[in-house]
């Protein structure tokens, strides 16, 4: 080889490590964001007044809007080209935090979170074929690898920025610095982005089903808007009407899925994949667990700052132990346990998780509002290394009986169904925490907040431990050991189709604390 040729390679070398650092960072800035933000709704409530509706939507509707742009965000990127779209939502994304950190009501704030959640289903699916593309096969192993430690990172630090960010109290600014931060790293990403990345297409692209996009967001919208706001309405009859009438908006995909698919063959859904009995349950499994985490997080921030009052901070440290937990658990289920146990690995992790639930649940009845954060150590961990033993794996024995060929649309679906399955549990908080606290009793005796909210924290807890009974039960139909499948069910190209190319390593996280 001439000297020049081994230079060209080196530049080549060094471009694409900067590619990753680059694509690596926007799948960062998208988790903080995702966790980021539940330690500073309280800050958000008192200084923009917004009422409990309007919180659940700053929420709920960046999950809503990313759920329902996903699969389609990967699609675009396969036809029109991967980095052109990576740029174009890295560029949405970083625009709607300015909005986000300037809004002046939260009508505005609501807006641009569905806003940012759209532009993030237009960058995320991007990341892995990005990286698909850029590394050959055997190193992929080593870049996934430092993906899932960038993504633990995200999960640990999202809600201890969060809370530095929020109790810092920048320049006056309260919570808006938690959006703000975004600008220069979005900026960076764009500029650095332009040089660096190359650009790649699918050859056999899947055509875009947007009709399908506005059914499934219309479906979920019909079911979430009425559960937000009907606890504050006194439940009217329009809101019973909304959510019999997403089930027959969820018909209506289902008959227009099918046509798509006699059609042209890109349905948005595949619908196939659900005669494969592991994978049915699989979906079954991480919509109610992004349900599960939907509930949990958000009423777990408003029982430690609103309940115990505590400040941001003390609140995102208490966290520190369930994250470590977690990302410790997940690094040994994948590595050593699942190999050897298979779908026992992942009912343990339910189990370990009810235990933890319900350790938590007896303490908080204890110690009632004089709980402190060393007491709450114990039932986080156990929580913790619980949920680090399902979501790690999880994907994997989803996808392990789908057929190579579907292997890209599948592991879109996963992540797509375990944001519904988040933004589903946001707006079912104001059922299980919201619906058993009584105003009037906390009109008349301020004091009352504390014991009020320790009941609530209770209930809701009472209903997480059920919900994952049931998920504990659906996993008996997982596969009992997975099979070894291709590294992340790659296509011809090397890609999977809808962006999702390596399974759904990168999406795993954002669940962890929206």
């Amino acid at each position: 080889m001439s000297s020049h040729g081994h230079d060209a390679a080196a530049a080549a070398d060094k471009r694409r490590w900067i590619a990753l650092a680059i694509v690596m960072t926007a799948a960062f800035m998208d988790l903080v964001d995702a966790t980021i933000v539940n330690i500073a709704i309280p800050s958000i409530e008192r200084d923009l007044g917004a009422s409990f509706g309007a919180i659940q939507w700053i929420t709920a509707g960046y999950a809503l809007a990313f759920a329902a742009g996903l699969i389609t965000g990967g699609r675009l990127g396969d036809i029109y080209g991967r980095k052109r779209l990576f740029l174009l939502g890295t560029a949405g994304f970083t625009l709607a935090s300015a909005l986000c950190g300037f809004a002046a009501s939260p009508e505005m704030l609501v807006g641009s979170r569905l806003l940012q959640g759209a532009a993030a289903a237009m960058m995320v699916p991007q990341v892995l074929s990005i990286v698909h593309v850029t590394f050959p096969a055997h190193e992929r192993g080593k870049v996934f690898g430092l993906f899932g430690a960038i993504i633990g990172l995200g999960a640990v630090s999202g809600p201890l920025l969060g809370a530095l960010l929020t109790q810092w109290n920048i320049a006056g600014l309260e919570w808006r610095p938690i959006f703000l931060i975004n600008l220069p790293v979005g900026v960076a990403a764009l500029i650095l982005g332009r040089k660096f990345i190359t650009e790649s297409k699918a050859p056999k692209a899947l055509r875009l089903d947007l009709v399908g996009v506005l059914l499934v967001t219309a479906a979920l919208i019909l079911l979430i808007y009425p559960l937000t706001r009907g606890r504050e309405l006194g439940w009217p009859l329009w809101g019973h009407l909304m959510m019999a009438g997403s089930l027959v908006v969820f018909g209506a995909l289902v008959a227009y899925e099918r046509y798509k698919t006699r059609k042209d063959g890109s349905p948005l859904v595949e619908l196939s994949l659900f005669r494969v009995k592991s994978f049915a349950a699989g979906i079954a499994v991480q919509l109610t667990f992004g349900v599960v985490l939907g509930i949990f997080f958000l009423v777990w921030t408003l029982y430690m700052q609103i309940g115990l009052g505590w400040t941001p901070l003390k609140a995102g440290l208490t966290g520190v132990p369930f994250s470590v937990a977690v990302s410790v658990a997940a690094g040994m289920s994948v590595q050593k346990l699942v190999p050897r146990f298979g779908r026992k690995v992942l009912q343990a992790g339910a189990l370990t998780m009810i235990a933890g639930v319900l350790l938590y649940l007896f303490e908080a009845g204890r110690y009632g509002t004089g709980i402190e954060p060393w007491q709450m150590v114990p039932p986080l961990v156990v929580m913790g290394a619980g949920m680090g033993l399902i979501v790690a794996p999880l994907t994997d024995a989803v996808l392990s009986e789908v057929p190579k060929e579907h292997a890209g649309s599948a592991s879109g679906l996963i992540n797509t169904t375990g944001q519904m399955g988040n933004a589903l549990g946001l707006g079912l908080v104001a059922v299980v925490f919201y619906g058993s606290i009584d105003d009037g009793r906390l009109a008349q005796a301020p004091a009352e907040v504390g014991a009020a909210f320790t009941d609530a924290f209770q209930n809701s807890l009472g209903w997480v431990a059920g919900v994952l009974a049931a998920i504990f039960l659906v996993m008996f139909a997982l596969p009992a050991k997975p099979k070894q499948h291709l590294e992340g069910g790659a296509d011809e190209d090397g890609t999977g189709t809808d962006g999702t190319g390596a399974g759904a390593t990168v999406e795993k996280a954002p669940a962890l604390t929206t």
